[in-house]
């Protein structure tokens, strides 16, 4: 798997994000997604990735800066017909080189609390993160469950 920054004018692209909009709004209440549309992702404080087998787009992730020393992961997705290959670990592994290459002394998410979410759940649990309180304007909400890690910059 390569991985490249994203071209949000990408065919294949702009169709996984819309995919991954769509299950986020299936799976959790409208006042409990967090997910970034296509145009939020376009901002300067976001570095975005997709990760490619030659021409078949395998998932995308983003990366937010929050302050100086903390960033947060958004929008990790893997295409539906692709999961169970390992390739969430690869882009959380790209993620997390990146945060530690910027100096982040910490990284953190959201995601559902709902079972459709418990693989996420896993493979961060799995990867150093831990529950954490609400950060950077989110809320308490039963829908949610916010994990953070601390980073060893180099």
């Amino acid at each position: 798997m390569e991985i490249l920054p994203g071209d949000f004018a990408q065919p294949q692209i702009i169709a996984l994000l819309h995919a991954h909009m769509a299950t986020m709004q299936a799976q959790s209440p409208p006042e409990s997604v967090h997910a970034l549309s296509l145009e939020a992702l376009q901002t300067p404080d976001i570095t975005f990735w997709a990760g490619w087998d030659g021409p078949t787009l395998l998932a995308v992730a983003a990366l937010k800066a929050i302050s100086v020393d903390h960033g947060e992961i958004k929008s990790m997705h893997t295409a539906q017909a692709m999961r169970g290959r390992g390739i969430a670990q690869i882009m959380l592994d790209h993620i997390v080189q990146q945060a530690v290459a910027r100096g982040y002394g910490r990284l953190s998410l959201e995601t559902g609390s709902m079972d459709a979410f418990r693989p996420a759940r896993d493979l961060y649990l799995r990867n150093g993160f831990a529950i954490c309180p609400p950060f950077d304007g989110y809320a308490e909400d039963s829908n949610s469950i916010c994990m953070t890690r601390t980073l060893t910059p180099r």
